[in-house]
């Protein structure tokens, strides 16, 4: 069960982290002035810029990588 649990953890940390990665990406080179970039992140994003909004979401990635690593350890370990 906890195993099923860190699994749906994991995609749901590296799914969001991905859209946030994106949506970063995409309001950074989609707006023509700083001002318009800032604030398309404080309105869509909830960061300071787009920038920080990047560096969550690649977080959030690495976050899921890690604990889909650590979910199929345990789930080896659990069928042995």
């Amino acid at each position: 069960m906890f195993v099923k649990l860190g699994s749906v953890i994991a995609w749901l940390l590296f799914g969001f982290g991905a859209l946030r990665t994106l949506l970063g990406f995409f309001f950074a080179f989609g707006t023509d002035t700083m001002e318009a970039n800032e604030f398309a992140a404080r309105r869509y994003l909830a960061s300071a810029n787009t920038g920080e909004a990047i560096d969550e979401g690649i977080m959030l990635i690495v976050a899921g990588v890690a604990i889909g690593l650590i979910v199929q350890i345990a789930n080896n370990t659990a069928e042995k």
